[in-house]
């Protein structure tokens, strides 16, 4: 040491020392595997400390800065509080250093890099549309195992694998951590949808290595599924892209071809192999009711829609638990559920659409469909991303991610995925002379027109169509895509903006409500809302069009857009204008010309044909669900006998259909309960549904017969009114004083067997009193069965959709649910319902309805 003494160093300058060699050190054991040398030196006024060790042939490898790492902090620590910093590398040793410097002078710039020497012969690899952010993630999680069982092992506990094999494991994922760095430089944090292809100069004999390090890596995923590591098992997809990395860099090396990782295939239930990029605009935008969480099981973003359907504020729900809108009955399954996902990676209900109710702030249930997908932010954690639709309303799939250089993927047609991107021949501009380049450019308008249609249809409402229309618009047709439409009150809201290109819109460009409109409005979008246009704008609207507030936020609209082309068009129907569509180009973009106007026009009038039908569909579904809610019973509230019923449509189906269920008191103080299925999934079943259930009600409170002759009165109605009509029902009476015992007498048309589960778990099916179905011979004797009920035993009567399973036989469905309700016999009436759904009717091809009745002692009430 010269020039300074110790005891002069600045204590804060010390401080840091001390952390950098620390880490410098850290890195050294975990990565080098050698003797290691520490000097520190203070000279010309500044501090020096070098960290040598003997593997030359392995250089740093930077992680690059995401804020939730958990390994890979060392260096950009060096990075962030050193004056200088850098590597040295000779023929047998390797020196990281850095200085601090006491002046606080200007140091020239640093580096990491350095020239390594080969240590072997090295071949390529090729891996094929490897995605950015979940590379990051996949790596982070490989890092974090693996430090952690090096740490484990150098206190001597037993993890299942041996010294030597966690060596050469730490040692190739380092390798193929450099390899990848070195030939993807991270401009930036990667999207989620960032793919490329990476060919890398790997070793040539390190296949056995990589089988190690997957055999290593296995054995950390089971010990960490089984929490005897503080590291979280990976979430499927992350385990999926270490598998396919692996096995692509073993497999090579062997001789093998490369398999591209967007083709490999996955479990139905496991969420996409490479989430969508997680952007909050995506659910503060959509039509559909949409809540979005963290992985701490925070609430992180919600749109209006499921904000006003669960009686909050969208601001309001923001940082709160998610089990703020889970049913206190359902709240210890979420949270098992959650913890379940995150320590064993295992999904249950990701990427299925399940019926459960969700929790009102008034406390009341609103039963809904959940379809949870996970999307990735930039530095690979996930954001669960849940729909609430209502249960008379079908989710839309989510997009999803785009290829490497495009900037959106639009499904279309027969499953053909076209990207935007680079301008295509005729895509912009006059249609070009040559009559087979005007041939292309026609059928490109037609499937451009076709695919309009198609996405309107496809959408689960309207401003969700309105949505996918826009982004094929602003891939295809211009930079920029406006929809404004008006209510039957005369409110102007903008409904979707879009644009070409990646990244969120600016705050000043988003959808709301719009300034009235007034007379005075003399702007593009005042003129053509009151019937004008289309209209060709070779630039900006001129201030002077500035004369209403209308006005005003149409101008500055175009700024924020950069326009310096647009054509704004009318959306017509019925003679009347609803609303209006702007495309807008910039300055980089071929302008928007004469010829263009009337391909706009034949787009605007399949865009408003298209609107008009997806709200009249909205109208005429509102009235289905309204319907189907007014045909769902009140049960009765009875003090020795416990009633519980849900009812779900199908996921895929109509919005209503002909299952239904009923429960009430007859005048001699006994239960009715009814089950049935009318054939079809429209309003005809729904109508017939409606019918049959009050004649069967009237029929058993006038004669209050046994159930076999209300079963056969009711049949012989329904023969007389409707002879081409069939259904199922089953008709049961429970039958008891308050206090016991309790008998079911019951009889069944063609339905399938009620459920009995005893408390102690025993189950079994009601078989007998099996008949006919409705519709099919009224004049056929009607069997009846009965059979005791024991207190807290619970009767399960059910449609076919909660059983019923392509492609899976009927003795395996009901062996399922037997087995289900054996294991929920003890739980309470209501978690008893909602668990069967739950656990048996995602994605269900068929409606389902569903009455649980259990009779409750005096003592135990």
């Amino acid at each position: 040491m010269a020039g300074i003494d110790c005891e002069a160093v600045d204590p804060e300058v010390a401080e840091n020392a001390a952390l950098l060699v620390s880490e410098l050190v850290t890195n050294a054991v975990l990565h080098a595997g050698t003797a290691i040398e520490v000097t520190v030196r203070i000279l010309d006024h500044k501090v020096r400390t070098e960290v040598g060790d003997r593997r030359p042939y392995r250089g740093l490898v930077p992680q690059g800065h995401f804020p939730h790492a958990t390994s890979g902090r060392g260096l950009r620590m060096v990075e962030q509080l050193a004056s200088r910093y850098g590597v040295d590398t000779g023929e047998d040793s390797k020196t990281v250093w850095y200085e601090l410097w006491l002046d606080g002078g200007q140091p020239p710039p640093s580096g990491w890099r350095s020239e390594v020497p080969a240590s072997s012969p090295t071949r390529t690899v090729t891996l094929v549309d490897l995605p950015g952010a979940l590379y990051v993630a996949s790596q982070q999680h490989c890092h974090s195992l693996l430090r952690e069982l090096t740490l484990a092992a150098s206190t001597g506990q037993r993890s299942g694998v041996r010294p030597a094999d966690l060596a050469v494991a730490h040692d190739v994922n380092n390798v193929i951590s450099a390899c990848v760095a070195a030939e993807w430089e991270w401009e930036q944090q990667p999207s989620a949808a960032h793919f490329r292809t990476v060919r890398l100069p790997f070793p040539a004999d390190a296949g056995p290595a990589v089988l190690t390090l997957r055999r290593v890596l296995d054995v950390a995923e089971e010990a960490a599924r089984g929490e005897r590591l503080l590291s979280l098992p990976a979430l499927p997809q992350n385990s999926a892209l270490s598998h396919w990395l692996l096995d692509q860099l073993s497999g090579q090396l062997a001789g093998g071809p490369p398999t591209a990782w967007t083709v490999m295939p996955r479990e139905p239930s496991a969420s996409p192999l490479e989430p969508a990029a997680w952007e909050a605009g995506q659910v503060t935008t959509s039509g559909i009711p949409t809540i979005a969480a963290d992985d701490e099981n925070r609430i992180i973003a919600a749109n209006g829609s499921a904000a006003d359907m669960l009686g909050w504020q969208a601001d309001d729900l923001i940082g709160r638990r998610l089990t703020t809108l889970i049913p206190e009955h359902l709240r210890k399954r979420h949270v098992a559920a959650f913890s379940s996902l995150l320590l064993t990676g295992r999904p249950r209900i990701l990427g299925r659409s399940v019926p459960i109710p969700a929790l009102h702030r008034d406390g009341r249930l609103v039963p809904v469909r959940l379809f949870i997908q996970t999307q990735e932010t930039a530095d690979g954690r996930p954001v669960f991303v849940a729909q609430l639709t209502p249960r008379t309303v079908i989710p839309a799939a989510s997009p999803g991610p785009s290829e490497e250089g495009s900037d959106e993927v639009i499904e279309a047609p027969g499953g053909v995925r076209e990207a935007g991107g680079a301008q295509q021949a005729g895509e912009y501009g006059a249609e070009p002379d040559d009559d087979e380049a005007t041939g292309s450019v026609r059928e490109r308008r037609l499937l451009l027109l076709a695919d309009i249609r198609d996405a309107l249809s496809a959408a689960a409402d309207l401003k969700e169509g309105v949505q996918r229309v826009c982004a094929i618009l602003s891939q295809r047709l211009a930079g920029w895509c406006v929809v404004d439409l008006l209510s039957d009150s005369g409110q102007l809201e903008r409904v979707c903006v879009t644009r070409r290109g990646s990244g969120s819109l600016p705050a000043e460009v988003g959808t709301g409500k719009l300034p009235v409109l007034t007379e005075n409005a003399r702007g593009p979008l005042g003129r053509v809302l009151r019937g004008a246009g289309p209209l060709l704008l070779s630039e900006a609207p001129p201030p002077h069009q500035s004369g209403t507030l209308l006005d005003t936020h149409y101008v500055e609209l175009f700024e924020r857009m950069g326009a310096r082309s647009a054509v704004v068009a009318p959306l017509r129907a019925r003679g009347a204008v609803f609303g209006a569509l702007t495309l807008a180009r910039s300055a980089a973009e071929p302008p928007f010309t004469e010829e263009d106007l009337p391909q706009v026009a034949d787009l605007v009038r399949n865009l408003a044909l298209g609107v008009e039908h997806a709200r009249l569909y909205q109208e005429s579904r509102q009235i289905a669900e309204r319907l189907q809610r007014s045909l769902l019973p009140v049960l009765p509230d009875l003090p020795y006998l416990r009633l519980a019923a849900r009812y779900a449509p199908s996921s895929t189906a109509a919005q209503v259909g002909g299952d239904w269920f009923d429960g009430f008191v007859l005048p001699n103080g006994n239960t009715a309960v009814v089950i049935g299925d009318v054939a079809g999934h429209d309003l005809d079943a729904a109508v017939a549904m409606s019918q049959l259930r009050s004649m069967l009600r009237g029929i058993a409170v006038d004669r209050q017969e046994p159930p076999q002759e209300v079963l056969r009165r009711l049949d012989l109605a329904n023969h007389s009114l409707y002879r081409e009509a069939t259904a199922t029902c089953v008709y049961g009476v429970v039958e008891g004083p308050e206090n016991g015992p309790w008998t079911l007498r019951h009889s069944s048309a063609g339905h399938l067997p009620p459920l009995l589960t005893t408390r102690e778990g025993v189950t079994s099916y009601l078989e007998d009193g099996m008949g006919l179905l409705l519709g099919m011979d009224p004049d056929m004797p009607r069997p009846e069965a009965e059979v005791p009920l024991p207190p807290h035993s619970t009767v399960l009567l059910y449609t076919d959709g909660l059983v019923e399973r392509r492609d899976e036989s009927l003795d395996v469905s009901l062996s399922r649910l037997r087995r289900l309700t054996a294991a929920l016999a003890r739980e309470p009436l209501d978690v008893f319902c909602d668990e069967l759904l739950i656990g048996l009717s995602a994605d269900s091809a068929d409606d389902i309805a569903l009455l649980a009745v259990r009779p409750v002692p005096a003592p135990d009430r």
